[in-house]
């Protein structure tokens, strides 16, 4: 008896071919608590790639999010990522700033929001 078929799920690109083989960014160098907000609006983003348009509209400005935060909702490790928001900045699309200081971290309200961001996960 033949097997039944296969139930097909979304389809994945490869990480390689989402970084072309490149296992750094040429000059952007992001953690992974590096946040990241978009730099372009919904409207540019016509010409870009699918995962370019995904990040770009999960990173609203002010807010944005943290490499690490972008990794697990697009189910990618942290190299490639890192390696796709290096090329993303280094062509002006997103800005990014440094994680934030041991005083800020004292925010109750902040730690809030983290928590429950990751109880959204």
């Amino acid at each position: 008896m033949p097997d039944a078929p296969q139930p097909r799920g979304h389809r994945r690109t490869r990480l390689y071919a989402l970084t072309d083989g490149r296992t750094a960014a040429p000059r952007t160098v992001l953690t992974m608590d590096t946040m990241i907000t978009a730099a372009v609006g919904g409207d540019a983003l016509g010409g870009l790639p699918t995962e370019w348009q995904t990040i770009l509209a999960m990173c609203p400005s002010p807010d944005g999010r943290a490499v690490a935060e972008i990794a697990a909702r697009m189910r990618m490790r942290l190299t490639p990522m890192a390696v796709l928001l290096g090329e993303l900045a280094d062509r002006g699309l997103i800005r990014h700033r440094a994680p934030l200081e041991g005083a800020e971290t004292s925010n109750v309200h902040l730690l809030m929001r983290i928590r429950d961001s990751l109880a959204h996960l």
